[in-house]
């Protein structure tokens, strides 16, 4: 089992990278992939296709472990797919690692994907009692027995019916013997991007891979869109009306990367203001503004800005800690906050210090990080967080704590405050988390807050919850 501190903050699933018509193309996905690592560190892999031949390799950690010595050297083709995984629906193991690769008689397949589909356990319960063996626990591989059994003529048309089957958050990227399909869910919770790199089209999660890769972005997928890349060039269609978009705000608050950006906003920048309205709405008189490494800089950094009080680096990080284990005894549990962060005692001795972080989930992260300063010799500590009280369980990819064991769905503010022992602790409103995009107080908006609200954007929730809650990691 992995330590309490992972078990702390969310998680996203995956992210995906395709690119088409590059002799390189397995070679740039890996470095796709080495830029969307922050998305997952569970798994890698990637396909690639040369002329009617699919190659492939996956494994698990990192991409630099996954793809050592020579490794890409065979993948080769002039497109390919890649993914980086962080397993919500399937457990941690090979089996579930993507590209998902089959062959079958329309040909070759290679499927990844980003988020989580709520309807899969229902759909697989179908198909294993019409026949269907599965190799593996991923909802992935759902979509791959439904394109496989299709009765249209081409693989493209079995695509698009198996996707109107399907209800959740998800940014697929499949790719065939002779074509790339990209498609992102009717809500567009989920983030997908299109770019360009010479004669080459590319797709990712996020734009930050475009930029490692050399790519210029050309626009964001839209929800309920499939993109068709082929030798005769780039077509889109819709196979499903976007009734509603609903882009996940965790993008924002924590997922991404900061040189991301999503649906015409820059994450950093999003972040930043997310920072100046929270000193706004909590003000509070301090002698020095920190956040916690990575996620909640951007936000430190405005909060600081807006409340004029001096911004420094508090909290170090250790990058090359990676995953820490449950030790035997309480004394060496505690001992993980550790080996992750520490205190920069030269800022914070004798000072007020506002520690500003991105989400409050259990809060047993926060709790550490303020006895840390304290230890460090901070006289105050007061906590802001730049989203709402998290108080609802995620079904769309993210992997959240059982509702039971979200803090705030449990306790008040006031409750939390002494829970993590800090001098004072306030969130933001959703109103106010929404000011950062421009929407007007109880305005219609296009974003999923469901782990705020409990307002789930699809009615699959309320209709299949109990298939969900088996099917979610929690």
């Amino acid at each position: 089992m992995v330590d309490e501190l992972m078990m702390d903050r969310m998680h996203e699933e995956c992210g995906v990278f395709g690119i088409w018509g590059h002799p390189e193309a397995a070679q740039l996905t890996y470095y796709g992939l080495y830029a969307l690592q922050h998305r997952g560190q569970e798994s890698a892999g990637i396909a690639s296709i040369d002329e009617m031949t699919m190659h492939s390799h996956r494994g698990m950690g990192l991409v630099t472990e996954v793809f050592g010595g020579d490794r890409l050297k065979g993948l080769r083709g002039h497109a390919a797919v890649g993914h980086v995984r962080y397993s919500t629906t399937g457990d941690s193991r090979l089996a579930n690692a993507q590209p998902l690769v089959f062959s079958y008689h329309q040909g070759n397949m290679a499927l990844a994907h980003n988020g989580n589909l709520v309807n899969a356990m229902t759909i697989r319960d179908r198909l294993e009692r019409q026949g269907s063996i599965f190799q593996s626990t991923s909802d992935t591989e759902v979509v791959a027995h439904l394109i496989a059994r299709g009765g249209y003529p081409t693989v493209i048309e079995n695509v698009r019916d198996s996707m109107a089957m399907i209800k959740g958050g998800y940014a697929f990227v499949i790719l065939v013997d002779d074509a790339l399909i990209a498609m992102r869910d009717p809500q567009g919770l989920r983030p997908m991007a299109l770019g360009r790199l010479g004669d080459a089209y590319v797709v990712a999660s996020e734009t930050c891979a475009f930029d490692t890769v050399g790519a210029t972005f050309l626009r964001d997928v839209e929800p309920g869109e499939m993109i068709v890349i082929t030798s005769e060039g780039l077509h889109t269609e819709r196979f499903a009306d976007a009734s509603r978009k609903a882009l996940c705000t965790f993008e924002y608050i924590y997922f991404a990367r900061p040189d991301s950006d999503i649906d015409g906003y820059n994450v950093h920048m999003v972040r930043k203001h997310l920072g100046k309205i929270l000193a706004r709405e909590a003000p509070v008189e301090a002698d020095v503004v920190i956040g916690v490494p990575d996620s909640s800089i951007s936000a430190a950094i405005g909060f600081a800005e807006e409340s004029h009080t001096p911004y420094e680096i508090g909290l170090i990080k250790n990058k090359y800690s990676g995953r820490t284990f449950i030790q035997p005894s309480q004394e060496l549990r505690n001992l993980g906050v550790r080996l992750k962060l520490s205190a920069v005692r030269k800022i914070v001795d004798q000072k007020r210090v506002v520690m500003v972080d991105d989400s409050l989930v259990r809060g047993t992260t926060s709790a550490r990080l303020v006895t840390l300063l304290r230890e460090a010799g901070a006289t105050e500590v007061h906590v802001r967080i730049s989203s709402p009280p998290v108080k609802h369980s995620c079904f769309y990819g993210i992997d959240t704590s059982a509702r039971e064991e979200l803090i705030a769905s449990q306790k008040s503010v006031d409750e939390i405050r002494d829970f993590i022992g800090a001098d004072s602790l306030a969130f933001l409103t959703e109103d106010a988390m929404l000011s950062a995009f421009g929407v007007e107080r109880g305005k219609p908006h296009g974003f999923c807050n469901a782990c705020f609200t409990g307002l789930y954007p699809t009615e699959v929730y309320q209709t299949n919850k109990r298939a969900l809650e088996r099917q979610v990691k929690v």
